[in-house]
């Protein structure tokens, strides 16, 4: 059982070393930094086919809708602290 688990133990310690020292890239800025871009990536992305167009509109969706739910919670809070009862529903609130 021993000679098993140190055959495994030993086994799992090669694949770990064999596959760290796997890639060594070709033009490494430092140990471990090898990223390169594909050929024919450009070295600025403003203004070229890659730069993403984001639509301001699309950008403000997630702060838009938290200020929504600060306003429901708000609503929730002064329901909760005038009748000591929770509704979630806050249409139900008169």
């Amino acid at each position: 059982m021993k000679k098993l688990l140190l055959l495994g133990f030993a086994s799992f310690m090669a694949t770990l070393s064999f596959s760290a020292s796997a890639y060594d890239g070709t033009n490494c800025k430092e140990p471990g930094v090898c990223w390169e871009p594909k050929p024919g990536y450009p070295e600025k992305v403003a203004g070229s086919k890659y730069d993403p167009k984001h639509d301001p509109n699309e950008l403000n969706k997630q702060a838009q809708s938290i200020k929504e739910m600060e306003a429901r919670n708000e609503k929730r809070w002064e329901h909760l602290s005038k009748t000591g009862k929770f509704v979630y529903d806050v249409e139900e609130i008169n």
